[in-house]
């Protein structure tokens, strides 16, 4: 049985990379500051302590692992984007330093694959209207920058016997772990309240999608994947798309929030992913996830009359969208 070493494996793309490799076999061990705790996981795992520390000698934890799956990411709790709070030294540090320090022990260990879990912030403000892999990078954020960096040094690292990948995931969705909140709970209890809500628009992309990548990363040939990186996408959607299936799921006739404007942002292609046979679950998916997330106990504070629902800007009508019914997947499981 194969030994997945998954840093980070109790965060919230974490925890879905290791419950989808345990689901198809793998022996996964999750590596952080703290063991999970008892029945976070749907079947049992190995604790490894593990942390970003350039100065830690942490080559034992890659005793018997055959793959390295680093998704931990040091930051201020809620931000990746500002995650370095008042300390962009530490953070800096901690994961680039601390990044290169665990690839390069794991190299040393013998381990044959190495994915590292990016973001679409390295793109930065690129004039490109489509991010492609091969898109220039421009990072504005510092988190962008420690992305990168962290990128380019275990890409100078890839040889034969050390394939290398890193995936640029963008926003992720999905339900979260046992005892905590999804990404959206706020947002759903503003709704629900009756309180205003900004718009937004973006990328969203479903935990479980993320995961599939990664395991295609540890199983196709290294030819196609070693010292390559590849865009995580799926759905451009909005506050007021994820709304309207939340209001008609919960029959709540509070007013959604304006469309943001989306002609401007800047989406990645994943036709090198989806070459390999990445399938995500689309707006179905998302839609079929947003009603789960509801739950039967959301309860609705009316603050106006009932507005009717209209087809958000990104053309995707809750009432006439064809979705799967409630605790189905969506395609790309």
């Amino acid at each position: 049985m194969t030994r997945v070493l998954v840093s980070g494996g109790t965060g919230f793309v974490g925890r879905f990379i290791v419950e989808h490799l345990l689901q198809r076999g793998y022996k996964v061990a999750v590596g952080g500051r703290s063991e999970p705790p008892a029945g976070f996981f749907t079947q049992p795992v190995t604790y490894v302590p593990l942390r970003l520390d350039p100065d830690a000698d942490q080559v034992a934890a890659f005793d018997n692992v055959c793959y390295f799956v680093h998704a931990a990411f040091e930051h201020v709790e809620g931000k990746y984007r500002g995650g370095e709070g008042t300390d962009p030294e530490g953070f800096r540090r901690a994961n680039v330093d601390g990044s290169v320090r665990l690839f390069e022990e794991a190299r040393t260990a013998g381990v044959r694959r190495c994915v590292f879990l990016s973001s679409r912030a390295v793109y930065g403000e690129t004039p490109s209207t489509i991010l492609h892999e091969n898109t220039p990078t421009q990072p504005d954020t510092l988190y962008g920058v420690v992305k990168l960096a962290a990128e380019d040094a275990l890409e100078s690292m890839t040889a034969p016997d050390f394939v290398t990948t890193s995936l640029r995931v963008t926003g992720a969705y999905g339900p979260a772990g046992p005892g905590r909140t999804h990404k959206w709970s706020g947002l759903f209890a503003d709704y629900l309240a009756g309180r205003p809500v900004q718009p937004r628009v973006g990328t969203e992309v479903y935990g479980d999608d993320i995961a599939a990548s990664v395991r295609l990363m540890l199983e196709n040939d290294p030819a196609k994947v070693s010292g390559q990186v590849f865009n995580v996408s799926d759905v451009l959607t909005g506050n007021r798309d994820i709304l309207s299936v939340l209001q008609v799921a919960t029959d709540c006739p509070n007013p959604l929030p304006p469309a943001a404007e989306a002609k401007e942002f800047k989406e990645m292609s994943t036709e090198k992913l989806r070459a390999l046979g990445w399938l995500p679950g689309g707006r179905e998916r998302l839609a079929a996830t947003i009603r789960e997330l509801a739950g039967a106990g959301a309860q609705c504070n009316v603050s106006e009359p009932h507005t009717p629902v209209t087809a958000p800007l990104l053309g995707f009508n809750p009432r006439t969208s064809p979705l799967p019914a409630r605790g189905e997947r969506g395609p790309g499981a």
